[in-house]
């Protein structure tokens, strides 16, 4: 059962099927994969979670177990795979906006730049034909190369991995969508702060703008690409 499914009611459910919501996009032929913030800084440490200002807890470490499979597909076929880690600097100067929200928080187990809260988690090892790059926005495409990069790579299917659900994966979505790409979400690969965030956020998505699927089905369509996906004649 999808996480979204228990709060729905029939009336609901009248209204999807009405309004004929939820048509599967399917895979193309040229997928990217885009890892959305799997920092440290987002997942903790087991036993030290109080300590991690941020963290995501238990469903956020399960969920690294599960990108890292759907990355390591994805390098195995040479697809290519792009990273994102969201920083600020110390003094606060980029917050932007967001700082009227949220107070800028001095600690080593934040997203400041340079602290370890800012690394991508150990499990996650870039690739010499992936990108690592810095955004200061919830969508990965904002202010960032991503979009010039899926161009350039003739790539027609992005799929989206990392976290939060309800945040910046859910921002990176929509905008791809509006980009026309495919979009695909693997479902036990991305992870939020609170289950009702991720599982609504989950079916917003799945509703009109992406396909939210088991990851062992993207992980056997990555790996059934082999030498035929997007980027694999670029250095």
């Amino acid at each position: 059962m999808k996480p979204w499914e228990s709060y729905l009611d029939d009336a609901d459910r009248a209204v999807l099927a009405r309004g004929r919501f939820g048509t599967r996009m399917g895979f193309g032929a040229r997928p990217a994969v885009v890892v959305i913030d799997a920092q440290r800084y987002m997942v903790g440490e087991e036993g030290a979670d109080a300590e991690w200002p941020s963290s995501c807890g238990d469903v956020g470490r399960a969920a690294v177990g599960q990108i890292a499979a759907v990355v390591g597909a994805a390098q195995a076929s040479g697809v290519p795979c792009f990273f994102t880690r969201f920083e600020l600097e110390r003094d606060g100067s980029d917050i932007g906006v967001y700082g009227r929200k949220r107070a800028l928080l001095e600690s080593p187990n934040w997203c400041l730049a340079g602290t370890r809260g800012a690394e991508l988690v150990p499990q996650l090892e870039p690739g010499p034909r992936d990108l690592v790059f810095v955004k200061k926005k919830p969508s990965g495409f904002h202010g960032t190369p991503l979009l010039g990069y899926l161009v350039d790579r003739k790539v027609d299917t992005v799929i989206v991995v990392g976290g939060a659900t309800s945040n910046c994966i859910r921002a990176t979505v929509f905008d791809a969508s509006s980009w026309n790409f495919r979009v695909i979400v693997p479902q036990q690969a991305v992870f939020d702060r609170i289950p009702v965030s991720h599982a609504i956020s989950l079916f917003d998505m799945d509703r009109q703008f992406a396909d939210v699927v088991d990851a062992a089905e993207v992980t056997a369509y990555l790996q059934g690409i082999g030498g035929h996906a997007g980027g694999t004649d670029h250095a």
